[in-house]
């Protein structure tokens, strides 16, 4: 001890080095454990986003369990039935469905209860006074403005001329922020409208129930239609007898085009919009949820032609955006 304390009185430098030294070793250990720290936290955080994405599939994988099971009972159905009713299998809703790791739910709507916003124009390009009538009756029972039938004719018929009074075309569309250009074809999903010159999310709001967009010119089925969307068939048809051909349609719905047009109610009108009582395209929605995954997806049913097919899926999940698959199997 006495020999270091006359060697540190003698040399100060050597005392100097064994401070440098000791201050040296604890950053050393410090960053060390920084570095630890970091690790550990990074790698937490990648078995919990791996996690994620394994839950996220595992969900997906059910969701596509749930659509085959959807696919399969429409089939049996139209083997089975020659019309289509809110009283068959298809109607009722899957209730939660508990699954391994998770929790599985869903519905099928049938889309063609609501009104077909591409029957607005013909196969040739061309708007169709009667499909325009209707919808602007539409549109007015849900108290919204008769001007839209106009820009949304625009946007989806062949022509770049503008309609009068209301219509849109290019002209308007450019100005926008930022600009783009009218799609002068039909409409592939709904959510386009929100592109569609008066067609806020208040329209949308009320409009939404009612309306779908559907390859080619579909027919409305009487018993699946909300109450506006039969009273608007006739100008002449109030609430009170659309409720009741609505509360005459229970469940188990019309058999006929002519049990529904044979009601008194209907007796003397003539319809200028196509009616069915069978239905060709129906909306799958599936909700799962595993874990920390999450995923919702919408299908768009065809069955027309005897053949059952999915025209496309909308995938989303908690975690990403939309995304749209066209499909054709």
């Amino acid at each position: 001890m006495r020999h270091n304390k006359l060697t540190s009185a003698l040399n100060p430098s050597a005392s100097r080095q064994q401070g440098v030294a000791l201050l040296t070793a604890l950053l050393v250990v410090s960053l060390a454990t920084v570095a630890a720290v970091a690790m550990a936290t990074r790698q937490h955080v990648d078995v919990r986003r791996t996690g994620n994405l394994v839950h996220g599939e595992q969900a997906y994988a059910y969701a596509l369990a749930a659509e085959s099971w959807a696919r399969v009972t429409l089939r049996r159905d139209a083997r089975e039935s020659e019309y289509d009713s809110l009283d068959e299998d298809w109607a009722t809703a899957l209730p939660p469905i508990a699954v391994e790791g998770g929790v599985v739910s869903g519905k099928v709507e049938d889309l063609q209860g609501r009104f077909n916003l591409n029957n607005l124009v013909g196969e040739d390009g061309k708007a169709s006074d009667a499909e325009q009538a209707y919808f602007t009756r539409l549109l007015d029972l849900l108290g919204l403005e008769k001007s839209l039938a106009d820009t949304l004719t625009d946007w989806i018929d062949a022509d770049i001329d503008v309609r009068f009074p209301d219509g849109a075309e290019d002209e308007h569309y450019l100005l926008n922020e930022p600009a783009y250009r009218t799609a002068n074809r039909p409409l592939t999903h709904v959510s386009e409208l929100r592109l569609v010159k008066g067609f806020n999310p208040e329209v949308l709001k009320l409009l939404a129930p009612h309306v779908t967009a559907l390859p080619g010119y579909t027919l409305i089925n009487v018993n699946t239609a909300t109450a506006v969307m039969l009273q608007a068939l006739h100008s002449e048809l109030d609430q009170s007898t659309a409720e009741t051909l609505l509360a005459d349609r229970g469940d188990t719905g019309y058999q006929s085009v002519d049990d529904f047009l044979g009601h008194t109610v209907l007796a003397g009108l003539e319809l200028d919009t196509a009616i069915d009582v069978g239905s060709d395209y129906f909306r799958i929605l599936t909700d799962v949820v595993v874990g920390q995954g999450q995923a919702q997806l919408e299908s768009l049913l065809s069955r027309a032609d005897g053949e059952s097919r999915i025209v496309y899926r909308v995938r989303t999940s908690i975690r990403s955006a939309p995304q749209a698959v066209v499909v054709n199997d």
